[in-house]
Parts: structure tokens; sequence; C-alpha cells
């Protein structure tokens, strides 16, 4: 249970006076639905307005705060001009300026002949000052009315940034006095306020300089919402950890026969990593690994291997992938090693349907498949294994901490393996997956070649175009990929059907389409007609970027680059270079371009390293976005940034392994409070396991 202590923040928002359905949406759509949502909102800049001049001194393009007296009204003669009110302090004369507005109600807000305190931006126009639309305007007793320094926090359509501050205060009221959770003799050192007084300083910065993540009030709350991500990471990892997992050791028979039968001698990279998978499956607890490699670098074959271990001792091994199309893809380039090794492999997906999925589901609880490839489909509670001993799951990014829970209850207490092709920088790998150890696969398999990366403009588009004929003439595969964002889904699925027309007319041949709206049956069509190479050229949206394996394919265009993030311009790139031949990736960008899609596209000129491209990734876009908010399992952070607070983040890992050896349970009085911060932040699901045992 949620502390009672806590129980006003977890209120929703429209409990707040003056907060409507329609208000509470649109701020929800910022912040979030709770009053803990909008009190951990911190600004993003301030509004100072201690600059108080005289007119004739005034700085044009400033705010100021003036102090004048009403001289005269001119309403407009026609509606499409502005309504005017002239003011004046014992320096200069300036101009009031407000569009739209009923002359009744300024007839009242600025009384001819009275003194009144305007606060707004002054301008210079036709060499007069004006100001249009003041901020405020009050009489000169009531100017401790309106904040000389106003917070200004993130904002939406039809959302005024008076409104959400005027939210966001209601909310930081709420905050109660709560228990100390860290240790004071830390906080002494670090010159830290208490919880209540850092969260009010952030709400009240007079100066830019307030704002940096690196000011005492905000390094405490970093550090409070890193604590409880750590800690929360911890309980999870024990209870997953938790009780005595199976000793696989296997014979070596099956893994043997599937390396025999491999085209290619595994890396010493491969090996390392296998060894410290095997190693975690000889022990008594459970494995929880995170095998981290670059695109290409062999991953599978190192799980399948792995899985192998698990069948020699008589158990069943699971490889759970994002997509239908990645499932039946690993099917196939397993299948020739898992019939060397003399394996039973099936397949499970939603398509699976009727009376072929009931046959599958009996085998697989009757022991009579080794290793089951499938989606989330292998989720469903009617999936039963005799004896799953080896969950390994392909593309972590889509897969988060509640669904390794829900995998791992699927055997007894089986290992669990996380691959991904994304590199994931230390501090990201560390804040999304401290409960699971990390095993990196380095360097490209042998015999890969790097890809070759350009960058060209838009308008050298038939330039780009003439190039791709002469490499099609001479029999070359190539992808060309358009962008598909979410909020103009309709728009640029258009645009991947006209360019896959162009490009017909173009080139005179046939052009394979695959996005995201056809049929599976139809986008697996598309995909093996490449593959075949019955089409030469497939146009695609990104629904390529994961896993898709054509070796033969040796060109890969994007075109809009600028609209792709560093970590998937890189797998895309993965799709090539894949085989033998030369391959190249030419990265096609369209006006107008900013200094960060510049720097993205340089990045990706200048390596071709997927653990340099992360770290990059993470400079240039920060935590939330690198991870992918819905993808990962995480909880965004609100006051942490894990780059910028990278040190702390280092010391909360440690402060966490410290308080759940001294204190497992979290009993003791700071135990106590840490309780309560795990629930501050969300992290409910830790509090969960540790009741759980």
């Amino acid at each position: 249970m949620r502390p009672v202590i806590l129980f006003p923040l977890f209120a929703d928002i429209r409990t707040l006076s003056g907060v409507g359905p329609k208000l509470e949406k649109l701020i929800a759509k910022v912040a979030g639905p709770k009053l803990a949502d909008l009190a951990f909102d911190l600004p993003v800049s301030v509004v100072d307005r201690s600059y108080r001049p005289k007119l004739a001194a005034a700085e044009p393009g400033r705010i100021a705060t003036v102090d004048v007296t009403v001289l005269e009204h001119f309403a407009p003669r026609v509606k499409s001009q502005p309504y005017k009110v002239r003011v004046s302090d014992d320096t200069a004369m300036m101009d009031l300026v407000f569009f739209r507005s009923h002359a009744d109600y300024l007839a009242g807000l600025l009384p001819v002949g009275a003194r009144r305190v305007l606060s707004g931006r002054i301008e210079k126009f036709k060499d007069r000052l004006q100001m249009a639309h003041p901020d405020y305007v009050v009489a000169p007793e009531d100017i401790t009315s309106f904040p000389l320094q106003e917070p200004i926090y993130s904002l939406t359509e039809g959302l005024t940034a008076r409104t959400m501050a005027k939210a966001v205060r209601g909310a930081v009221d709420k905050v109660p006095p709560l228990p100390e959770w860290q240790d004071p003799a830390f906080l002494k050192q670090r010159k830290w306020d208490a919880f209540g007084t850092a969260l009010e300083k952030a709400h009240a910065p007079a100066h830019d300089s307030d704002l940096s993540p690196t000011t005492p009030a905000r390094q405490r709350l970093a550090y409070d919402e890193l604590l409880a991500n750590q800690l929360a990471l911890l309980l999870i990892r024990a209870k997953l950890r938790g009780g005595k997992g199976r000793v696989t050791s296997g014979t070596g028979k099956l893994k043997a026969a599937a390396i025999a039968a491999l085209p290619f001698t595994l890396t010493d990279p491969q090996l390392a990593a296998l060894a410290e998978i095997e190693q975690d499956m000889a022990s008594e607890k459970r494995m929880l690994r995170l095998l981290q490699g670059d695109v290409g670098s062999g991953k599978t074959i190192v799980a399948l291997l792995a899985m192998l271990k698990t069948v020699e001792d008589g158990l069943q091994a699971a490889l759970m992938a994002p997509t239908e199309l990645l499932v039946r893809q690993h099917l196939a380039s397993l299948e020739p090693y898992a019939a060397a090794a003399g394996v039973r492999l099936a397949c499970l997906t939603g398509r699976e349907k009727g009376a072929s999925r009931a046959e599958t589901l009996a085998r697989l609880a009757a022991g009579e498949i080794d290793i089951l490839i499938g989606t989330h489909a292998l989720f469903s509670e009617d999936v039963t294994f005799k004896d799953l001993g080896l969950a390994v799951v392909d593309e972590q990014h889509r897969f988060g901490v509640h669904q390794r829970m829900q995998l791992q209850s699927k055997g007894k207490p089986a290992d669990v393996l996380v691959m991904t092709a994304t590199p994931i920088p230390r501090t990201l790998a560390l804040t999304a997956y401290g409960d699971m150890d990390v095993s990196r696969i380095t360097g490209r398999p042998p015999g890969r070649k790097p890809v070759e990366t350009r960058v060209m403009g838009a308008d050298r588009m038939g330039d780009l175009i003439a190039h791709l004929r002469v490499a099609l003439d001479r029999g070359a595969r190539a992808y060309w990929v358009c962008p598909l964002v979410e909020e103009s889904e309709k728009i640029d699925l258009a645009a991947a059907q006209d360019r896959a027309v162009m490009l017909r007319q173009a080139l005179g041949l046939d052009v394979g389409l695959v996005h995201g709206k056809l049929k599976a049956a139809e986008r697996d069509a598309a995909m093996e007609a490449f593959k075949a190479g019955q089409t030469q050229l497939l146009v695609a949206t990104t629904v390529i970027e994961v896993g898709v394996d054509v070796p033969e394919a040796t060109i890969m265009v994007v075109e809009h680059a600028e609209r792709f993030g560093l970590a998937q311009l890189h797998q895309l790139r993965g799709r090539v270079g894949r085989g033998k031949e030369k391959s190249s990736c030419i990265l096609v960008w369209h006006q107008p371009i900013g200094q960060t899609a510049r720097a993205r596209l340089k990045t990706m000129r200048e390596t071709d390293d997927g653990f340099v491209i992360a770290e990059e990734d993470l400079r240039l876009r920060g935590p939330g976005e690198v991870l992918g908010r819905r993808q990962s399992g995480l909880l965004e952070f609100r006051m942490a940034d894990p780059a910028i607070h990278a040190e702390f983040l280092d010391i909360a890992h440690d402060d966490a392994r410290l308080i759940l050896r001294r204190d497992p349970g979290l009993k003791s009085s700071r135990g106590e409070a840490l309780r309560t911060l795990l629930y501050l932040f969300g992290r409910d699901d830790a509090v969960r396991c540790m009741r759980a045992g």
C-alpha cells in the first residue's frame, strides 16, 4: 500500500481549484495525470521582471516593469486595427497595444489619470516605445500580486503559461513534509537541503542560471530520483534471481555439432560472451544477462549455442523476437545448425491459429519441441512448456522490466538472456538494466567489410538515381527507406508509395514496397521477393530497421535522414554490408536541417562503432529519447539526466547496494523512509517484489 502521507500527491490534477476536464487534459498531456507529476515538472525558463527602468532609459526588447500614468485611449476606427492606450512617466511616453480587446474592459483596467504598474516586453515602433498586451497591469499598491521572477513551464497548444504555473504551484503546495531518506552525513557533505526545500527552490528560479541541472536544489532532486531507480532495479533483480536457479552444465555434444556446421569461426569476443553466459548457467543463481552487440556482431549464434546447452540437459529454450518477420528469419537462419545438432525447432506467432496452433502447443507441453521461437504470443496463458530452462529475448528495447518478470514465470526458475543490437551507453545500461549483468560482443565478424557512408542533399536526387541505375544494372540489390512518423503516418505512407512509383518509372524496374500497414502475409511476400532477387529495389518505412537479413543487399538509401535518430540510422546502415560485396549507405537530407541533425549525419560519416554512436546519441538527444519512452520499460526521469548526473548515478548504484546489503527488507527507520521514496517516484513494482519475498 502507498503510504498515507503520499495520498494527496497521487490525487488527480482535476482536484486542483480551477482545473476542469478540458484543462485537465491539456495539463496531463504536458506533465502527467497526478499532482506528483505536476510537482516534478520543473521550470524550463524564467521571466525576470525585476528590471525597473524609467521609460526614457528602457532597453527595447527587454521585459521591464514600469510605473506610469494613463494619459489617453485611442479606439480603432476599423476592427483590424489595434486599440491603443497612451501612458507616460516623467521621462517619456509609451503606447500600450491591444488586439481584439473590449473598450469597456480596457477603460476599467486603465482609467485615464490613474497610476498603473505594467510589466511586459518593451519594443520600439516608428521611434515610439510600445508594449503589446502587458503581462500584468496593477495599481501601485498591488504590485506584490505579481511575481518579479516568474517560472515558465513546458506548454501545449491551448495552455497558457500563467495557467500552468498556477497549477504547478497548487501541486507543490500539496507536498507534505516527508521523512528524510538520505544519509545525513552525505547531505551535509554535499550541502544539500531537505527534499521539500530543494523542490521549492527548483520551482522558484530568479535567473537563468537557477535552471541548470547542476544547481544544488536540482542535484538533490536528481539524486533522489536516481536512488529510487537503482533501489527499484536491485529489488527487482533480487526477486528475479532470488531462490535457487537450476544448474545447467550440458554435455557439449549438441554445441559441438552446431559449431562444426558453421561456415565461419567464432570470434574471440563471441567466445568470451558465451563463456560468461555459460558460467551464469552453471551457477545455482538464475541468469539475468544483457547481451549487447553491434549490428551483425553474431549475437544470435551465441544465443543458439547457449540454448543448445540447455537442451543438452533435457530442458527447453525459447527465443522471443518483436515481429513475425524476425521470428521467421530467426527460424530460417537457425534451422541448419539446429538440424546438424538434431534439435527440434518450432515457431509460434499470432498468425498460427486453430489446429496448427493447438498441435504446436501440445508438442511443446509434451516436450517434443526443444526450442520455440515466437513473438509476444509466447506470453499467452495457454503457452505451457514442459520444462523451460532458458528464455532468450531479442531486441530488448521493446521488452521492459515487467515483461522480463512475466516471461521468467513461464519456467521453474528459467535463465533469461536479453539481446540488443542497439548499443546502450553505460549510464543508460545502469538506469534501464541495472537488474541485469552485461556482456558485450565488440567488433564485426571476420570477412565483414565496413560500409561506405555518404551524405547528400535532396537537390542531388538526379545524381543518386543515376548512380542507383548503374548499380542495379550490374545486379545489385538496394533498400530505399522513407521515414514514418506517428503524427503524420498517412502523409508519410503516401510519400513511401509515391517514391516507389517514381523509382519504378525512373528505373524501369519492378520495385517492392513494405510498410507497417500491409498485412503480415503481404509484407513477408514482398520481403521474400527481395530476398530471392525477384525485386532488386525495396522501398520501405522503418519496418525493416531491426534484424532483416539479406546479405546480397549492398546499397541503403535513407531519405529524410535528418528526421532519424542516430541509433536508428546506425540500425538501418547495418542492414547492408552483411555479405562479401562492398556496401554503401547514402543519407539524403532535405531542408530545413538543424544543427543537431547535421551533427548526427557528421557522426554517421565519421564512425561505424555502435558504442561511440550510442554515447553521441545520448549527448545529442538525452536519455528519454535514446531509450524510447514507451518501449524501454523504464519510467522516464523527470528531474535526473543520466548524461549530466552520471557521477550521481554511480553513487546511487553503490548506495542502493549498501542499503540492501544492510537492510534487505527496508525495515529500519531509513528503510521505511526509502519505501516512501520508491512510492513517490512510482516504483511500486519494486516494493511489491520486496513484499513477495
